[in-house]
């Protein structure tokens, strides 16, 4: 095995981010600004209010959003960007982004053709 081979796997394996589903398109939904969770509810779509608080603890115990309380009749709680989170979202997640509006025609043809080749279901 070439040194580069070895990298790779060393790399892959030993990954230190390990995203969910859900992770990247709540880190997308707090680029804007801080959000309150009915605000990352809305602005997302599809998320159960399960899945959402999973994501949310996830998020903070790694570092990439954090969470301000704030006192009040009601108290409110808002989620924001982290700096490390903001280098995640500006950078790769955007660049991500960018590559799947670009590439999304053929991404979609390649799962028709790929749904097409599957038998049917019994």
């Amino acid at each position: 095995m070439t040194e580069h081979e070895n990298h790779g796997r060393g790399w892959v394996a030993g990954c230190r981010l390990r995203a969910h589903t859900w992770d990247p398109v709540v880190l997308a939904a707090l680029r804007p600004g801080p959000r309150r969770r009915h605000e990352l509810r809305t602005a997302i779509g599809g998320i159960s209010d399960k899945v959402l608080t999973e994501a949310l603890r996830r998020l903070l115990s790694r570092g990439l959003i954090d969470r301000h309380a704030y006192a009040g009749a009601p108290p409110r709680v808002e989620y924001g960007l982290t700096g490390l989170g903001r280098g995640l979202v500006e950078g790769p997640l955007t660049a991500l982004g960018h590559w799947a509006v670009a590439h999304g025609d053929a991404l979609l043809e390649a799962q028709d053709e790929a749904a097409g080749d599957r038998p049917p279901p019994a």
